[in-house]
């Protein structure tokens, strides 16, 4: 469904947006175009790949129309992030809903053969069961969730009243290439290991003892794009993770003891956003219906985390 086909990548230029953007090249010569307003985004990250870049926003309706016509899939991964989102809701709004539904109405008025919309784990709040599964409890507690929630609805609206073949995949604390630490919205271990490698002290919100998911991020996209293969996928949500549950705690010291540092932990304040306790990822469903299963333990994910910061910074 995705080998030699053309195909767009909203937020293509993004950390989890140009690692799909290259498997899909590299392993499924796939003809990509990528749609990207390069908020967090970084051209470099599509270096050497044969793509067309737009710089444009999923805002833009007329644009994301033109592009559409031009592919057989969508991939859409653009979104505003949860720092972003809390301090300026109506920009999450337009972009996380409205565009979006501009996706949705061009896949729809275009008939598309399949869309993918990435979501988060964030969509489950404070989960009331753990491994959460997909019809877990949803809480909202943050204007992200809110909103990659809306655009879940939409999705799940559009596949029942005009049939277009969407599927959900809600991502679990991916991290991996091109996470950079100097992008202020980097995910923690990016900050984790960019203070590891300088010997700096690593701070770390609250006791440490939250736990979550993380999810390698070529993991995350082989599992994405198997959402846009499998056609029992169509009008499904997916959870992608890896079941295993990590306190915040035990990564830094996994990090340091990777890279060999002798790095101090410093507690400090509980952040002021995404303050939930325990969070972790029931992924039979994946398994079971899509066959995926992810390969990466941790400590390797890591490892191959650690060498490309390494190799980017010259670190």
């Amino acid at each position: 469904m995705v080998e030699g086909k053309k195909i767009l990548v909203t937020g293509g230029a993004g950390f989890v947006g140009s690692n799909l953007v290259k498997i899909l090249c590299t392993k499924y010569a796939a003809q990509v175009i990528v749609l990207d307003d390069l908020f967090t985004g970084n051209r470099n990250f599509l270096n050497g790949l044969d793509v067309e870049f737009v710089h444009g926003s999923v805002e833009d309706q007329t644009l994301v129309e033109e592009l559409v016509q031009k592919v057989d899939v969508v991939f859409h991964i653009a979104a505003r992030n949860i720092i972003v989102s809390n301090a300026n809701p109506r920009e999450d709004l337009m972009v996380n809903v409205v565009g979006t539904f501009n996706v949705l109405e061009a896949c729809k008025k275009n008939g598309i053969e399949r869309l993918v919309y990435s979501s988060t784990a964030s969509v489950y709040g404070n989960p009331k069961y753990l491994p959460i599964p997909e019809d877990g409890n949803k809480s909202f507690l943050s204007f992200y969730s809110a909103s990659k929630f809306s655009g879940e609805v939409y999705c799940q609206a559009f596949y029942e009243v005009f049939n277009v073949p969407v599927s959900v995949v809600r991502y679990s604390n991916v991290y991996g290439f091109n996470q950079l630490p100097s992008n202020p919205y980097c995910g923690v271990i990016g900050k984790f290991i960019e203070s590891s490698v300088k010997g700096d002290r690593i701070k770390i919100h609250g006791d440490g003892e939250q736990t979550r998911d993380y999810t390698f991020v070529d993991d995350a996209v082989e599992a994405t794009i198997q959402a846009a293969i499998n056609p029992r996928a169509i009008g499904q949500i997916y959870n992608i993770g890896t079941g295993v549950e990590t306190s915040v705690k035990r990564l830094a010291e996994v990090i340091n003891a990777i890279t060999g540092s002798s790095s101090k932990i410093d507690y400090i304040d509980k952040r002021d956003i995404d303050n939930i306790r325990k969070r972790y990822m029931n992924i039979d469903k994946i398994r079971h219906e899509l066959k995926f299963s992810p390969l990466t333990r941790l400590e390797d994910g890591l490892e191959k985390t650690i060498n490309w910061y390494k190799n980017y910074t010259n670190a």
